[in-house]
């Protein structure tokens, strides 16, 4: 029954990726198609086979980076996983912290990374750590809203019982409403992983000694084009790893999305 079970499982998982698979393949197919027919110059835009090709030539070269911005975004990401529920909880417990801290949040996000990397620059130089306090900042902002929405979604029942049962307040916040609003914490999560590798690498390429934005600054200024998108098919995949484990954390540690759903809600 259970292998029945974990068979269907995986092949409803199938089904939901061929499309997938199949709309990336003739992507693929349709821009090789067009770069080789349509005798369009590497310098503009190269074709998949030239960007396979120049990545392993250049991996020797291109790891290295990649660890350093790797680094910089894993590190920055707990840093923002970790303040960003803080925040959010001191922000859903203290209106007064709501007031004074929630414009000062929206007020960060609103400033593009261009005109706050001088400052990083002056204050911590090219160094790593300057890269990861960016990235941090940028990128707890989500997971601190959802956080707070998160709680405030929470119903009031939830607390009445656990009051009643004799707990705390701050075991009941910690406990019982946290629990509850986890899913909606794990969506700014989610939303936050999506873009920390490619803030960590304009930060880069803003400024520092060494990383994939570096990289991308390099292949630009020699007109490399195929360099330029392995660097970017770099990111992407590494970005879609950090989702995998994210997803993967959020299954481990609170199941599967449906066992939260209520047995009796369609009664």
């Amino acid at each position: 029954m259970a292998e029945s079970h974990v068979q269907h499982k995986l092949l409803g998982m199938m089904k939901r990726r061929i499309p997938t698979v199949i709309a990336v393949v003739l992507l693929l197919a349709i821009w090789e198609a067009w770069v080789r027919l349509g005798h369009v110059p590497s310098t503009m835009i190269a074709a998949p086979s030239e960007i396979a090709q120049a990545t392993v030539e250049t991996w020797p070269t291109l790891w290295p980076a990649t660890e350093v911005t790797l680094l910089e975004g894993t590190v920055g990401f707990l840093f923002a996983v970790t303040c960003g529920i803080l925040i959010g909880i001191l922000l859903y417990c203290s209106r007064i912290a709501d007031a004074a801290l929630f414009p000062l949040l929206s007020a960060a996000q609103t400033m593009p990374l261009i005109s706050i990397a001088p400052l990083f620059l002056i204050w911590f130089g090219f160094e790593i750590s300057g890269k990861i306090v960016i990235v941090a900042v940028f990128g707890l902002f989500p997971i601190a809203v959802q956080t707070v929405r998160g709680l405030e979604a929470v119903p009031q029942f939830y607390s009445d019982v656990a009051l009643t049962c004799g707990a705390t307040r701050a075991w009941t916040l910690w406990h019982v409403k946290l629990r509850v609003a986890a899913r909606q914490i794990y969506g700014g999560i989610r939303v936050s992983a999506a873009y920390i590798f490619a803030t960590a690498t304009t930060a880069e390429y803003l400024g520092a000694r060494k990383g994939l934005g570096i990289w991308l600054q390099a292949a630009y200024n020699s007109f490399r084009t195929p360099l330029i998108f392995s660097a970017t098919l770099v990111i992407i995949v590494i970005t879609g790893i950090l989702m995998c484990l994210v997803n993967l954390s959020e299954r481990m540690l609170l199941g599967p999305v449906g066992e939260d759903e209520d047995p009796d809600a369609g009664q």
